[in-house]
């Protein structure tokens, strides 16, 4: 057919609204991911430390129960940041597996396949960009941490009258000690997909940001013989582990170190990574 003839029209569909035009990035990354049976029976495994836990609050609830068959389940399980602390850390590790996973996946394929300039040519700006990769694993790794959290501390408010008063600061701790962790594993994952185009090793740098900088700070511990190991910073673990101390018990020092420093920390390792993202997520690649 002659081009002339052609009969070219305007598009005059239904148009995304400019601020959600971000979640159409999470929305084809969740069919890529799940399209994976492995990645999907993972997922579905993520719920397992919530479900154990909401077992151990429902046969505590009986204690009438129980203590006629001389079980003291109060004593030996007792409900408070503890308990709530011990399920929230085995969430986390769990989203950290997820992180490793999905974020190699997420950024190193639109740069291989210089995908980059068709979105930004289009009224898609980098930070949308970024917001809508950082959308995936902050979506699904909410869904194993703080929302079961926060529905586990419901249930035990309704099994025990009189609880949430006296426990509020725990639903922040969880709420907040999650958003820390995952802004943070997911800025990390997503700069190493940026700068690491294939996905195994990816992954295993993503490994290395973990535990290699750990080993570091306590090689840097030793050598310098401080009564403060403030080589601990660079474990992003211990750094979390300083913040969730913090949340749940108010505890203010960690190992000789205050507790602010560990958010300093954790500001630096997210500016870091946002730095790397930053210098990758562009147009075009201009090489001098």
């Amino acid at each position: 057919m002659a081009v002339y003839k052609r009969h070219y029209k305007r598009y005059d569909g239904p148009i995304t609204d400019e601020r959600w035009r971000f979640a159409v990035l999470p929305r084809f990354s969740f069919q890529t991911a799940f399209e994976s049976k492995g990645f999907t029976a993972f997922f579905m495994l993520c719920f397992m430390p919530s479900i154990i836990a909401l077992v151990v609050l429902y046969v505590r609830s009986n204690l009438d129960l129980l203590q006629s068959i001389g079980m003291d389940l109060g004593t030996a399980f007792p409900i408070d940041s503890r308990f709530f602390k011990t399920v929230f850390q085995i969430q986390s590790f769990l989203t950290f597996l997820l992180a490793m996973y999905v974020g190699p996946g997420l950024v190193s394929p639109d740069l291989t396949n210089n995908a980059l300039p068709l979105y930004l040519s289009r009224p898609f700006s980098r930070q949308e960009y970024v917001l809508g990769k950082l959308m995936v694993i902050v979506t699904l790794a909410s869904l194993i941490t703080w929302i079961p959290g926060l529905l586990l501390f419901l249930v035990q408010s309704n099994l025990e009258d009189g609880w949430m008063g006296s426990h509020l600061r725990i639903a922040f701790a969880i709420v907040a000690g999650s958003l820390i962790w995952i802004l943070t594993v997911s800025l990390i994952a997503l700069a190493v997909s940026a700068w690491v185009k294939w996905k195994p090793i990816a992954a295993g740098a993503m490994f290395g940001v973990f535990f290699v900088a750990a080993g570091f700070g306590e090689i840097s511990n030793e050598i310098l013989e401080l009564e403060t190991k403030w080589g601990i910073l660079m474990n992003i673990t211990e750094v979390m582990n300083m913040i969730w101390e913090w949340l749940f018990d108010a505890t203010t020092v960690y190992r000789t170190l205050p507790v602010w420093s560990a958010f300093v920390s954790a500001i630096a390792f997210c500016s870091a990574a946002l730095f790397m993202l930053w210098k990758k997520i562009r147009a075009c690649e201009v090489v001098r």
